[in-house]
């Protein structure tokens, strides 16, 4: 058996997907298998390198015990509502539980149309899927919650795109699961209360299971998902992550980050910065991540309303409590793992000395990973953190502050708990392209070498010191591209 599927959300009612298999591919042929990811499911990596495995990751055979689908959900997008959007170019296999005894999805990403498509074509080019596999990697070794990839195939076709035919891919996405708020919006908005409940109580069952006899799961389940959404958008934060495309349908309920379209790291840092070329208002730039995070969350709330109390008004109330967490979760996660990356314990004087910093980074576009990860050794001596400001003075200034605040805090061994928070290796925009644009000439060793890299991002890597690099000027990617 290749995969010892154990699917639930196939047993869920018939509209809340359409059941079709993948379009099958003219020449699969393997990019990589993420065998590491393979070994935690309980699958056979060698199968999956094979003829026959392969022809399942592009989905060409459907293994036993698949129910493949096409899941339906909704969503804002840039604050606006679409009533209908669902799994235009996925299928999902169906459901495994791995060596840690979690569920997970296997979806295949550029599987071909659905009646979700909305005149799409259904696939995925060569270039996003590579993406999302770098991206999703380097945030599971960040320690970040977050989808996986556990293979990527080229199709042997080609895919149109606005900048012309691009070779064809198919990546199998890992995911906790891949229901989002955007799944709560399309029965809410269907006036489809049983189709909100059964999918809450899914929910539950799946991922918030010591919540199930709370006095009420639903207001109880609101709590549950705001708390995760609020510590995970402050680890983004933490490491210059950028999503891009917040939408409800990417916002998912299990506290995954998903959806790696136009995603980027920074590099200097300013907290206005957005890379995607279709967020032309900064909606989603980085310091809105909290805010807009809490916007979606309120998106779901009012899926919830009919669920937590029968009369509006207290359901609103109830609500709005639980909504009300989310900036003391937030913040609390936020001052924290600022704190430790400054080396110091969570206080007010920690906090004021991390904006202070922020500030002064921003004034002379400081590199915002390497700068904390110089401050990692100037915490036990001298760095080279000062030559990354413009005007270094700016940094000495603050940098006297912040030893008077270390001395006031003796702590052994603190330039390596820094350096375990204080990544060295992020996925660069430029190294992200340069791999790309080798594999678009059938080149993947820049695409191997980089994850190799990745996976090991809070490590000292001498032989790799070059990946840390911030790009020359004629390097710095300016705009990156969702690739549907």
């Amino acid at each position: 058996m290749t995969f010892a599927f154990d699917n639930s959300y196939a047993a869920l009612p018939e509209h809340f997907y359409a059941r079709l298999p993948a379009t099958p591919v003219k020449a699969p042929k393997l990019i990589k298998v993420n065998r590491a990811l393979a070994h935690d499911l309980k699958l056979d990596a060698d199968f999956l390198e094979s003829e026959a495995g392969v022809a399942i990751l592009a989905g060409n055979a459907v293994p036993a015990g698949s129910a493949p689908l096409a899941a339906a959900y909704a969503g804002h997008q840039f604050g606006h509502f679409v009533p209908q959007l669902g799994d235009g170019r996925a299928i999902l296999l169906g459901e495994v539980i791995g060596r840690d005894g979690t569920r997970r999805d296997i979806q295949l990403k550029g599987a071909g149309q659905t009646p979700y498509s909305r005149r799409g074509d259904g696939r995925a080019a060569l270039g996003p899927v590579l993406r999302e596999y770098i991206v999703s990697e380097a945030m599971a070794a960040l320690g970040i919650p977050t989808t996986r990839t556990l293979a990527a195939v080229l199709t042997g076709e080609y895919v149109l795109r606005e900048d012309g035919p691009l070779p064809g891919a198919v990546l199998t996405r890992v995911a906790a699961s891949h229901i989002r708020v955007g799944t709560f919006q399309f029965f809410a908005a269907r006036g489809d209360t049983e189709g909100v409940r059964t999918l809450a109580d899914h929910v539950i069952a799946r991922h918030y299971p010591e919540i199930k006899d709370a006095a009420n799961p639903y207001v109880a389940l609101l709590e549950g998902v705001t708390a995760r959404q609020a510590k995970l958008i402050a680890q983004w934060l933490l490491v210059g992550f950028i999503h891009g495309v917040m939408n409800t349908d990417n916002m998912a309920v299990a506290g995954e980050t998903i959806d790696y379209g136009p995603c980027a790291f920074m590099d200097a840092y300013r907290p206005d910065m957005k890379f995607s070329s279709i967020d032309q208002r900064g909606r989603y730039a980085y310091a809105n991540q909290p805010p807009i995070a809490l916007w979606n969350l309120t998106r779901f709330a009012e899926t919830l309303l009919p669920l937590i109390d029968r009369d509006q008004e207290a359901a609103v109330k109830r609500a709005s409590d639980a909504l009300n967490t989310f900036g003391e979760i937030f913040e609390a996660a936020y001052k924290t793992g600022f704190a430790r990356k400054l080396g110091l314990a969570p206080s007010d004087a920690a906090h004021a000395l991390g904006q202070d910093l922020l500030g002064r980074m921003a004034h002379n576009a400081a590199d915002f990973t390497l700068t904390f990860r110089g401050l990692c050794g100037a915490a036990e001596g001298d760095s080279e953190t000062r030559a990354l400001f413009e005007t270094p003075g700016d940094f000495d200034a603050w940098e006297q502050d912040w030893r008077k605040q270390l001395a006031l805090e003796p702590m052994r061994g603190r330039k390596a708990a820094m350096e375990a928070v204080n990544p060295a290796f992020i996925p660069r925009n430029h190294r992200v392209e340069e791999a790309i644009q080798a594999a678009m000439t059938g080149d993947f060793r820049p695409f191997e070498t980089l994850t190799a890299v990745l996976a090991k991002p809070y490590a000292d890597q001498p032989d790799y010191a070059a990946y840390m690099a911030p790009p020359r000027p004629e390097e710095i990617v300016r705009e990156t591209f969702c690739g549907t």
